[in-house]
């Protein structure tokens, strides 16, 4: 097939985790024989912190103005058998419609900010990349958050078919390497900042730094606030380049996770950390939120602490019970969270929608 994406980014993971998501989902795509072409619109955020500026799986499309590329677009959707909008696409609206006045056989859209999307879409029937009423447009709505609000989708949008597509790894890039001397840590954390994690983390990583001061925490991601007093004991990575996550959660005794308000609220919402850190074997703290217990069995492959004060507790754990946890998420994701996976099932959705014999939600869920 021929799948034409227009995404936020696949060039840099700054600030972002649509990138790693992209790379993971369209390099699987591309082993199994399609012909991918990716739009992105050349913003100077990503083009000062492009970590893969070349990526060999798809025809990458960087482009300044809309307009300007629009004969390139047209005629990549001509013979295109797939087109794929991801949520956040600068010129969303815009594709969007191009997509669905062409004669693409299968138009899907992708969010990957799914809560974010639909309260917006509630409240003013719009987001800056997607309008409510282009929804019934698309044949298949994949989502970065499963459970109940695939059913909101379709009943409140119009749209046919609404599945998850959730996040994935590459396990040649994501699993478990020797300790790295410049990663080695108690607990780590990678995120980006956001005012609503900041609370538990705080809770989670703080607070055990400020009792625990013979252990090493780090903390990695950029925009945090400079006024953020940080313990002694925790370091601070600005920006981790992709081709080290491997390393940095290989190299964390504990690493921890941290849900965005939205998507503990609609629950159903992993993020591409939780299942690239268990891919590396390490052990994961994680706040928790519905659904979580359908990709990680509490207390056997994730941890999921009430307070600061379980996370110090957990510190005193074994290398054998830390290195159990981790091997027992390590291999529930490889059996259910590879990108591999995901090519199947974005396979499977776009066979579906053309047949237009889409199977029941609780067959894809299950």
């Amino acid at each position: 097939m021929k799948i034409v994406v227009f995404g936020l980014s696949i060039t840099s993971a700054w600030g972002n985790g649509h990138a790693t998501t992209f790379r993971a989902l369209l390099g699987a795509l591309h082993r199994r024989g399609h012909d991918i072409v990716f739009y992105e619109k050349d913003l100077e955020w990503y083009a000062s912190n492009r970590d893969l500026p070349h990526p060999s799986y798809c025809k990458l499309r960087l482009y300044d103005d809309w307009t300007k590329v629009l004969p390139k677009v047209r005629l990549d959707l001509a013979n295109a058998d797939v087109a794929l909008v991801g949520s956040y696409f600068p010129d969303g609206i815009a594709a969007i419609d191009e997509v669905l006045d062409s004669a693409v056989p299968v138009k899907t859209f992708y969010d990957i900010d799914t809560p974010i999307t639909v309260s917006r879409l509630r409240q003013q029937s719009e987001t800056q990349y997607l309008k409510s009423s282009q929804i019934a447009g698309f044949d298949v709505y994949f989502s970065f958050t499963g459970g109940p609000i695939l059913r909101e989708i379709e009943q409140r949008f119009g749209v046919p078919f609404a599945t998850e597509l959730y996040c994935s790894f590459d396990p040649s890039a994501y699993r478990r390497f020797k300790v790295n001397k410049r990663f080695a840590c108690d607990v780590s954390y990678m995120g980006t900042y956001a005012a609503d994690r900041q609370t538990k983390l705080e809770e989670f990583l703080v607070h055990p730094a400020e009792e625990s001061k013979d252990k090493k925490f780090i903390v990695a991601g950029p925009q945090y606030p400079k006024n953020i007093k940080w313990p002694k004991n925790v370091r601070r990575i600005v920006h981790l380049n992709p081709r080290w996550h491997a390393r940095f959660y290989s190299s964390s005794r504990l690493t921890l996770n941290i849900t965005r308000r939205e998507m503990v609220i609609a629950g159903y919402s992993p993020s591409v950390r939780l299942f690239e850190a268990a891919a590396c074997g390490a052990a994961i703290v994680s706040d928790n939120w519905p659904g979580l217990d359908s990709f990680f069995s509490p207390g056997r492959e994730i941890l999921l602490p009430v307070d600061g004060k379980d996370v110090v507790c957990y510190l005193d754990l074994s290398d054998d019970e830390v290195r159990r946890i981790g091997n027992a998420a390590q291999g529930r994701v490889l059996c259910e969270h590879t990108c591999d996976a995901r090519a199947q099932q974005f396979e499977n959705a776009v066979g579906a929608a053309r047949s237009r014999q889409f199977p029941s939600l609780e067959v894809m869920v299950g």
